[in-house]
């Protein structure tokens, strides 16, 4: 690294626009260099937020993004524009907290499970967070649904919080202490309400659901990382509400990896290949027609088989 490059953590990126916190501890906003902007990538941006970067700095022109870092994992969902690229959501990451409501706004399932398998995918840790549980509504669905039995089965870490009482804050404060966490989930889920209870001195941006549809509107506009001032370390990125989740292609065959307890059951199969279909002897069907495998969690898988962008 020449003297005059330096090294920084991308905590916001707006157009071409990029604002990198070195590690001196001072915001540079930065551009990224051309060559940089036409590699041969799949990825709708080629920077996003949480990833480390090498750039250049003048104090007459600005920053230039030499080099991006390798990243150790992401966030990653096709892109709605463009089926064949796909949008990185954010890379670098501890923990992807997936905020899910069942009324207000109500949130499907299959949503849920695309989230969770490009997270599983991509190698990042999950957290299924139930907000808005002072509600009866939220917690007799959270409970009729079964969520608690289906994705522990999946392998999911669940919690229950309520931003307006304040219950589940204190052991969500403990999971994510010292971590990356990206907080991503459909508009009006409560996202921007979770990081102002997190850290008031944030005041992220909020807004009431729309009355007319009962649905979430945008409040945030573009990722952005904030350090949170009462939790050491602790680095949260804000994303836009998604309204939907395209998985990146996999292979027919991969895609049963990526759901732990149909995997768990694909051993039992008869053949070593099964897409549990129609297939004969097949365990995973069989569980599901007994009903020990979440109805839910098989559509899913089913849909994510043979993608139909119903979610994208």
């Amino acid at each position: 690294m020449s003297n005059n490059t330096k090294r920084g953590l991308v905590i916001k990126g707006v157009g071409s626009s990029y604002d990198v916190l070195g590690e001196d501890g001072t915001h540079y906003e930065c551009r990224l260099r051309g060559k940089l902007r036409l590699s041969g990538s799949r990825s709708t941006s080629p920077i996003v937020v949480g990833d480390w970067v090498q750039f250049s700095y003048d104090t007459t022109k600005g920053g230039v993004i030499e080099n991006i870092q390798e990243r150790r994992n992401c966030i990653v969902r096709r892109s709605v524009k463009l089926s064949a690229a796909m949008q990185i959501i954010a890379a670098n990451l501890d923990l992807a907290i997936l905020m899910y409501t069942t009324h207000y706004p109500p949130t499907p399932l299959e949503f849920v499970d695309r989230f969770l398998v490009s997270a599983r995918a991509y190698g990042v840790p999950s957290l299924l967070v139930l907000n808005k549980c002072d509600l009866p509504e939220e917690c007799e669905a959270w409970e009729t649904l079964e969520m608690e039995k289906i994705y522990s089965a999946a392998e999911v870490e669940l919690l229950q919080v309520s931003t307006t009482t304040g219950e589940g804050l204190e052991a969500l404060r403990q999971r994510i202490t010292g971590q990356v966490v990206l907080v991503a989930g459909q508009s009006g889920v409560g996202k921007s309400s979770l990081l102002n209870a997190l850290d008031s001195s944030l005041s992220a941006r909020v807004a009431p659901l729309s009355e007319q549809h009962g649905l979430g509107v945008h409040t945030t506009t573009f990722s952005e990382m904030y350090e949170l001032a009462a939790l050491p370390n602790t680095f949260v990125i804000d994303t836009p509400g998604i309204k939907g989740f395209g998985v990146v292609a996999f292979e027919k065959s991969e895609v049963a990896h990526f759901f732990p307890e149909i995997f768990a059951l694909s051993h039992q199969c008869k053949y070593s290949n099964c897409l549990h279909e129609t297939e004969p002897d097949c365990a995973v069907r069989a569980a599901y027609e007994a009903g020990t495998l979440a109805e839910s969690r098989y559509r899913s898988y089913l849909s994510i088989l043979y993608e139909d962008n119903s979610y994208r």
